[in-house]
This record gives structure tokens, sequence and C-alpha cells, in this order.
């Protein structure tokens, strides 16, 4: 009987191993592949919105393509600054504020690599002259779009729950489940972008306050070379 019980245990144990090991792979695998792809999902509307302001073509594919040039060096400044934020967090609140200055002082570091088509460390030094002397406004552009940002996904949120509340009383649990996962997807597509076309918004601002840029001489150059030459 206590061989029984045991033997039992043993077995009881070694499943219940066995379903943490595969949840642990499985949260492992995910978290990489999110990592993977954070130059897709963090910069190609950033690439997007620089080609358009130029008066270049935009197509899925001319994206694609312009985020896999750059791939490791993107892929390198966005861990950079995920892995230091976390790290940040986790240690205090000195460590938080000396990430938000770098995160401010380079928020124009992708924009600056695809419109002047410069290497991930030029872009660095580029974008902190760029932000020299604006930090605070910048940084003040930046917390806003945040609020707004928040809002509009809370109430995008607020309004897909009710709207799943109402159809989980007519409809299955499991058509309600697949939906919330839909859903969540969607208000990430919608709300997600609006950031990354402020970051290029905040270039060009920056380059026609410090440089008095003008969009309109760069997208005739590029649209008519011969003739601007």
């Amino acid at each position: 009987m206590a061989q029984t019980t045991a033997t039992r245990w043993q077995i009881q144990f070694a499943a219940r191993n066995t379903v943490y090991q595969g949840a642990g792979a499985s949260f492992g695998a995910g978290l990489l592949i999110t990592f993977l792809i954070l130059p897709f999902t963090n910069t190609a509307v950033v690439y997007a919105a620089c080609e358009s302001a130029l008066g270049r073509p935009v197509t899925a594919g001319g994206i694609f393509m312009g985020v896999l040039r750059r791939y490791f060096p993107l892929l390198g400044y966005w861990l950079l600054f995920s892995v230091s934020g976390l790290i940040a967090v986790l240690l205090c609140v000195a460590p938080v504020a000396l990430w938000a200055w770098l995160f401010v002082m380079w928020i124009v570091v992708t924009p600056a690599m695809f419109v002047e088509n410069i290497g991930v460390g030029a872009a660095f030094g580029r974008s902190r002259q760029l932000v020299e002397g604006r930090w605070w406004r910048t940084f003040l552009v930046l917390f806003l779009m945040l609020i707004v940002w928040y809002v509009a996904r809370f109430a995008l949120d607020a309004f897909l729950q009710l709207a799943q509340y109402l159809l989980a009383i007519v409809v299955s649990p499991f058509i309600v489940a697949a939906l919330t996962l839909g859903t969540a997807e969607l208000v990430s597509a919608l709300v997600s972008p609006v950031l990354q076309i402020v970051i290029v918004l905040i270039y060009f601002d920056l380059r026609v306050r410090r440089e008095a840029l003008d969009l309109f001489q760069i997208a005739y150059r590029i649209a008519y070379p011969a003739a601007a030459s």
C-alpha cells in the first residue's frame, strides 16, 4: 500500500514537472520570438512614415526590405532599451530617471537611420545633437502622447469588453475567448502605430527648428534629382 502511494506521488510529480517544463519552454520561445520581431513591430511604421514624408512610394514589400536591411542594428537598439528599462525598474527610481533621460535623448535614432541613411552609432550621436537643448520639450510631447495613447487604448478596451460581455450571454464561452484574443490584437494594431508616427514627427520637427529643414525641397530633390542639381 505504501509502495503504491509512493509510486502514485512519483507519477504525479513527474507529470507536474513535465507540465512546468512545457510551460517554461513555451514562455521562453514566445519571449524569444517577441524579441526577434522587435525591429518590425517597433520600426515598420517609422520606416513607412519616413518614406511617406520624403515623398517616396510606400509598399508592404518596401517596408519589409527597408527594416530587414537594418535588422541587426535595430534589434540591438530596441533590446538595449527593453533590457535596460527592465533593469532600471527593478533597481530603483534613480536608474529609471537616467533611463528616461537617455530614452528621450535617443528617441529619434530610428528616423535618423532611415532618412539620413546612417549607421546606428552615428544615429545615436545625431539624435543627441537634435534633442540637445530641447530635451524637456521633447519629453513633454512624448508624455502627452503617451497619455493620449493610454486613454485611447483604455476606451477601446472598455468598449470591446462590454461587447464581449454582451456576446457571452448568447454565444459559447470558447467563441468569446477567441474574440477576446482577436480584439486585443486589433486594439494593439490600431493604437500602437500612433507612437511610432509621433517619433517621426518629432524627428522632422527637431530638424525644422534646428536646421530650418524644408520637407518639400527634400521631396522635390528625391523625385527630380536632375532638375534639383
